[in-house]
């Protein structure tokens, strides 16, 4: 029999209780052994659950438990969570947890720990909640060269972004739309200016190019600045705007960064809409392959957790070869990282509309026109490829009302 302990019974933490329970001869059968949840850990009490025959208070009852085989982390935050999995990979228990923040600050080192004690440490749910894509990432992609990751990896933004362009509302009014039902929280920073995918992409640049990536290394910008003006622009050249978080390596520097991107139609994330979240890898051999799903939620991404105890179990006595060491790697800035740009300009006081137009092409050379009968007090296009760098040279000068990424 293999005894699993759950380390907080909140939203996810209730769902992995409920789908060991309710799918254990299923989930038992493809372990291959008999799964069963001893203990749950959290400092309240829940009268009249179920939980409460195998809920304790005390973690120490846990980790002094040697029967205790796998212990599951969905507490959140990074303390705690941290002193508990590392104490319990020391303990010789196998880890899985779909804590993001703990796996993006402190990932590496728990692999390098999990080593050390022939156990295991599995985080499939900390970036695309029930989405499978660290295990194709480690296992299926192998003998691939990963080219570039571009991931839409937060459900609040996305459906924000989509409210905006389906029905023209406004972003704050969206956003307490997505707050009244629970798509956003009271304090939705982490969310629209992008802190959550940042940590997100951060990992899976650390599993795709094998060295630790500091998530305050990458370059963030959230979707505060989004307008409807903008998807307005976007209908007339059949493309939309995503959060993307990217991962990218160009002749040998490697990227990483979260901004919203114009997506075309040509791109498989451009159809992904409301709180749907979808992952674009693109492999040297394999091509473009795009991971879809639920991003978020107690079932889904309980059902990842549950199966990586599934795993943890198959793999009880060998440590799975995740290449990820905690050397640091050293990220090309957001000034050399090249993209198109769409760009809105308004005319400065002293010129007309012709004379901004020159100037625009003065300086900028061969550019797309996108015109809106709505916007004649202003010029908006599509900009060649530019460093961030040259486009912030070439842009000083004009009063630029909207500037977003293009996806090449």
């Amino acid at each position: 029999m293999i005894n699993v302990a759950i380390l907080g019974y909140g939203t996810v933490g209730s769902g992995v209780y409920k789908i060991i329970n309710e799918n254990n001869t299923h989930i038992s059968r493809r372990a291959g052994d008999e799964v069963k949840v001893k203990y749950v850990l959290d400092l309240r009490d829940f009268p009249g659950d179920p939980v409460e025959e195998v809920l304790v208070h005390d973690v120490d009852i846990i980790m002094e438990d040697d029967e205790v085989d796998v212990v599951v982390e969905v507490m959140g935050g990074v303390e705690p969570a941290y002193t508990f999995v590392k104490r319990a990979l020391d303990r010789g228990k196998s880890a899985c947890t779909s804590n993001k923040e703990l796996v993006a600050k402190h990932g590496a080192e728990l692999l390098q720990i999990a080593r050390e004690n022939n156990v295991n440490f599995f985080f499939e749910a900390s970036v695309g909640g029930g989405i499978p894509i660290i295990r194709p990432l480690i296992e299926c992609l192998t003998v691939d060269h990963i080219e570039e990751i571009q991931g839409i990896m937060n459900g609040t933004t996305n459906y924000i972004l989509t409210k905006m362009e389906d029905e023209g509302a406004d972003f704050d009014t969206v956003l307490k739309d997505a707050q009244d039902k629970g798509y956003a929280e009271r304090n939705p920073e982490a969310d629209i200016e992008g802190y959550d995918a940042c940590r997100k992409i951060a990992i899976l640049t650390s599993l795709a190019y094998e060295k630790q990536v500091d998530f305050e290394d990458i370059y963030t910008e959230g979707i505060t600045k989004i307008t409807t003006d903008d998807f307005d622009y976007m209908k007339k050249i059949g493309a939309s705007i995503k959060l993307l978080g990217i991962a990218r390596k160009d002749v040998g520097i490697t990227y990483s960064m979260v901004a919203p991107f114009v997506v075309y139609s040509d791109n498989p994330l451009y159809n992904v809409k409301d709180v749907f979240n979808a992952i674009l890898v693109k492999g040297d051999m394999l091509g473009d392959v795009m991971f879809y799903g639920k991003g978020a939620g107690s079932l889904p991404t309980a059902s990842a957790v549950v199966s990586d105890v599934v795993d943890a179990v198959k793999r009880q006595g060998y440590t799975a070869k995740i290449y990820w060491n905690d050397e640091k790697r050293i990220l090309g800035g957001v000034d050399a990282f090249t993209t198109p740009y769409f760009v809105r300009v308004k005319p400065n006081a002293d010129e007309d509309m012709d004379a901004l137009k020159a100037r625009v092409e003065n300086i900028f050379g061969s550019v797309e026109y996108i015109s809106l009968d709505s916007k004649q007090d202003e010029i908006a296009f599509i900009t060649k490829v530019l460093s961030g760098s040259e486009f912030e040279q070439a842009a000083e000068g004009f009063d630029v009302v909207s500037r977003i990424r293009v996806s090449k």
